[in-house]
């Protein structure tokens, strides 16, 4: 495998992270999107904000941006419990969402973009980290498995453009170990 590293991502990189969301989401939701709304991902402007911020981190493999992962403090509505209280450690948990193109899967680039997420976001205080994954997405739900992460029991159902998508949320520590 050629140099794979993960470094933050700049206004430079945001065309090829729109690209890596819609080209993905489109292959690993096909299924479970209908196609117009699948056609709205190329909007960049919510991405150029997150890339401004810094939440952003991108995977690389050699000269190639092979996936990235955003990572910041969860909103209260993410983090909330099913009765919409907030638990007691709200204020440190951190809300990451991963993706790394199908192609360059199998890698161990979502492992490093997660580990240097949770170092960064324990840097800041953060103490659990959660994500949001599509119910019938068995490989997110693997990953984040492999990562010590489980369902914590809360479900959403979105309005995927009249369609229902049933999400689950995972929650683990914010810790991860990269093999040696």
């Amino acid at each position: 495998m050629a140099d794979a590293g993960v470094e933050i991502a700049t206004a430079a990189d945001l065309s090829e992270i729109v690209r890596i969301h819609r080209e993905t989401w489109r292959l690993a939701y096909a299924e479970l999107l209908p196609q117009d709304v699948l056609d709205t991902l190329d909007a960049d402007d919510a991405w150029a904000l997150a890339v401004r911020s810094g939440a952003v981190l991108k995977a690389t493999e050699g000269e190639w941006t092979v996936g990235f992962v955003v990572a910041s403090k969860a909103p209260d509505e993410e983090v909330a419990k099913a009765d919409g209280s907030l638990p007691e450690d709200a204020a440190t948990t951190a809300l990451l969402s991963v993706l790394v193109e199908p192609r360059w899967g199998r890698r161990g680039h979502g492992t490093r973009l997660v580990a240097e997420a949770v170092k960064r976001l324990g840097e800041t205080g953060a103490t659990r980290g959660i994500a949001w994954v599509p119910e019938a997405d068995k490989a997110s739900r693997n990953f984040y498995e492999r990562l010590g992460w489980t369902g914590d029991g809360t479900v959403r159902t979105l309005d995927a453009g009249g369609r229902p998508l049933r999400e689950v949320r995972v929650s683990g520590p914010l810790a991860v170990r990269l093999a040696d």
